[in-house]
């Protein structure tokens, strides 16, 4: 058997080596998304590749594990698309980029980030249809959709995210019925307004996806 010190030794680099990797980790999964985006006002300017650890960059949050939680950019004038990428962010909890000009498809891999409490994509130009991974985000607590180019319809697999508070898909050009299960019975119909949906789901009368 190794000496107690060397065991600690071990066990304490290899603790530090996998924290360093889960860093470098999410620190290209940054800079992928850096690429991706046009910041016309430099506010990912300090987001340096070449530092392995992006806890020092502006707008974004690590927790005491150096395992980056929060990303905040909203209002920051930035288009562009966002990219697979950012569903390396295994220990994201908020994810704000609202009230700015990225276009394209909303990723699917969003619906592995499982820490996930608030995600705001409102007031930009995201088209295509709500990811149905969105339904494997359990903690999510705040989504919000609003003010986007989104289509289809609402993912009936969302009535399983039981602690969803506030879910906000209105100002977009979404279609079918509205789920009333779950937490989506207490919405307010303010959630839903101006797309083309057609009100709450009459189970067993009309076909979810009607006037799709």
């Amino acid at each position: 058997m190794a000496p107690l010190s060397l065991q600690t030794f071990s066990l304490t680099f290899l603790f530090f080596l996998s924290l360093a990797l889960s860093t470098n980790s999410e620190g290209n999964a940054l800079h992928a998304l850096r690429s991706r985006l046009v910041d016309a006002n430099n506010v990912l300017q300090s987001w340096d590749p070449t530092l392995v650890n992006p806890c020092t960059w502006f707008h974004v949050t690590c927790d005491s594990n150096n395992h980056v939680i929060r990303l905040d950019l909203g209002n920051s004038n930035i288009s562009g698309s966002l990219g697979p990428e950012i569903g390396q962010l295994k220990h994201l909890q908020y994810l704000e980029l609202y009230g700015n000009d990225i276009s394209g498809k909303i990723p699917e891999e969003l619906g592995s980030l499982k820490n996930l409490v608030s995600m705001d994509l409102y007031g930009n130009r995201f088209e295509g249809e709500i990811p149905k991974s969105f339904a494997n985000l359990k903690s999510l607590t705040f989504l919000r959709l609003n003010n986007n180019k989104l289509t289809g319809s609402i993912p009936r697999e969302l009535v399983g995210l039981s602690n969803l508070k506030v879910f906000d898909v209105s100002n977009n050009d979404l279609c079918g019925t509205i789920p009333v299960d779950g937490s989506f019975g207490t919405f307010p119909m303010e959630s839903f307004e101006n797309n083309r949906l057609n009100g709450p789901e009459l189970k067993g009368l009309v076909s979810y996806d009607f006037g799709c």
